[in-house]
């Protein structure tokens, strides 16, 4: 009968698995979906084009708050609950930015969609550790974060497609629906544990139905282990570091430097970018398969990474404006792969430092510093950009080839950082 059960919870798992990852692709779709239809928004709201820069910051800052209280709610109150409740704020927000007629009100939208989906890839992360065994967390990481780079691309031209057809207000209100729909789907399909649905662990060493759980660890028990430990800190500055790269220039610097270097328009840019997305698609699974199968180890594949990120950005920082067209597709392709792709081996990481029962908290604490990164370093790379002036309104090569530098600079620390993270695969603690 227990052979059985077992069965039933490994055929389970996958249902909610594709659910929460469904719920990823629309957290990617919602963070990157107003670039499309900003034109439009800020001549509907009059708004002028303060309104691109604030619909920006009003969801990045929200998601990386949140972080920390998703660790602590996933661990607490379940990940079930947690992004159910917090799915049905995204509606809101999505109602409200369909229905705006003033600025104030779509940032206030913007900030609840933010704060709504913050809630959904560390509780998944939590789901997919008491589900699946810790040699298969790496491989669902990487599968997670490959829906992830579909929800970006789906932001891009199809969004633009529907928002032509039906308008960009009618294209957030059909974006809530979907939300909550997948609301009601994690609702009555996701739980936490097996032992919720009174099945043994897939997850369990040795697949042993006879296994007793841990006890519980106290939250702020919790917090104090993981921020106590050493090894936390060298992947938290590899997280700031590396996501500081991919961030900035995929997330803001990017574009512009593609138009302004290179004279593409914001379609050619478009183009160019989105190998971006590809790279985190094709290469989630691909360096989880990597780290499993081929070094059998996390370390060689972070510290790889780490070298490839900081080639690349070395060819962005001496051959800035002499690239050729192929060559831009690449550098794009490659931040995808090793400087995105790379993080669903960091969480497995963190997963893995600590007992199964803290990896909510563990891997809030952990997501607190890739935004971090993020923000810190746009406005640096806008800062020395300026420094070097503008020639008709566009950025210097110069100005680009320092920002760059800085860039190049950000993947050094993280190549150094990957050299003293401790390895995670044979000593992962159940």
């Amino acid at each position: 009968m227990s052979d059985d059960l077992l069965t039933k919870a490994r055929r389970y798992r996958w249902l909610i698995f594709w659910v929460l990852a469904l719920g990823y692709v629309l957290v990617y779709f919602h963070r990157l979906c107003p670039a499309v239809v900003a034109v439009d928004m800020m001549r509907d709201l009059e708004a002028g084009g303060v309104l691109v820069g604030l619909l920006g910051s009003a969801y990045f800052y929200p998601y990386a708050i949140m972080q920390l209280p998703a660790g602590l709610l996933s661990d607490s109150w379940g990940p079930r609950r947690t992004v159910t409740v917090f799915f049905l704020v995204a509606v809101v927000g999505s109602a409200l930015l369909a229905t705006a007629h003033s600025v104030g009100w779509a940032i206030t939208g913007r900030v609840l969609v933010g704060f709504g989906v913050s809630m959904l890839f560390v509780p998944t992360m939590k789901v997919l550790a008491e589900w699946f065994r810790p040699t298969e967390f790496a491989t669902m990481t990487g599968i997670l974060m490959a829906m992830g780079g579909l929800g970006s691309l789906a932001a891009a031209t199809p969004l633009a497609a529907m928002a032509a057809w039906v308008g960009w207000r009618a294209s957030f209100g059909l974006v809530g629906v979907a939300t909550l729909g997948l609301a009601v789907a994690v609702w009555l399909l996701v739980r936490d544990r097996p032992a919720d649905l009174g099945w043994p662990s897939p997850a369990a060493a040795g697949d042993d139905p006879q296994r007793e759980a841990p006890p519980a660890i106290p939250l702020g028990a919790g917090v104090k282990r993981v921020v106590s430990d050493p090894w936390f800190w060298v992947l938290a500055v590899w997280f700031f570091f590396d996501c500081a790269v991919f961030f900035t220039f995929g997330g803001l610097w990017g574009g512009p430097y593609l138009m302004q270097v290179y004279g593409m328009t914001r379609q050619q840019a478009g183009h160019v970018l989105s190998m971006l997305a590809v790279g985190m698609v094709v290469g989630s699974p691909a360096v989880s398969s990597a780290s499993n199968r081929v070094f059998r180890a996390r370390k060689p594949v972070m510290v790889s990474c780490a070298a490839l990120t900081l080639g690349i950005t070395g060819v962005l920082a001496l051959f800035t404006d002499t690239l050729p067209v192929p060559a831009l597709y690449a550098v794009c392709l490659g931040l995808g792969i090793f400087s995105s792709a790379v993080v669903v081996v960091g969480f497995t990481m963190a997963k893995e430092l600590f007992p199964v029962r803290m990896a909510g908290t563990a891997t809030g604490l952990v997501n607190l510093f890739p935004f971090a990164g993020g923000a810190v370093f746009q406005p640096i790379l806008g800062s020395v950009l300026e420094h070097y002036g503008r020639v008709e309104g566009a950025f210097t090569v110069t100005g680009y080839r320092a920002a760059f530098t800085v860039l190049a600079g950000c993947a050094l620390v993280t190549l150094v950082a990957s050299a003293f993270l401790k390895e995670t695969l044979a000593t992962s603690r159940a």
